[in-house]
């Protein structure tokens, strides 16, 4: 983000020199696209992928962990885990 300070004069020079480009942008999404992932939800990923591993279950290393095997891990742990969407 920049912040320039320009005259009446030089603003609407600007606005003018500017308005070809602004005419065909387009709105930018506000904020993040992914939610952060917070050193505790890491970890949870990390534990389940252990758990997995010591139940036979097959889970890569890397990538998006599926519903089913969070349903699997919060059971055997007697918890509900939290909500996933």
């Amino acid at each position: 983000m920049y912040e320039i300070d320009l005259s009446k004069k030089n603003a609407a020079r600007f606005r003018q020199q500017l308005a070809p480009f602004i005419d065909h942008a387009r709105k930018a999404a506000a904020g993040p696209r992914r939610p952060v992932r917070t050193a505790a939800s890491r970890q949870r990923s990390r534990d389940i992928r252990v758990w997995a591993k010591e139940q036979g279950i097959p889970l890569s290393d890397r990538g998006r962990i599926p519903a089913d095997i969070y349903a699997r891990y919060d059971a055997a742990r007697g918890k509900a885990g939290p909500r996933r969407r």
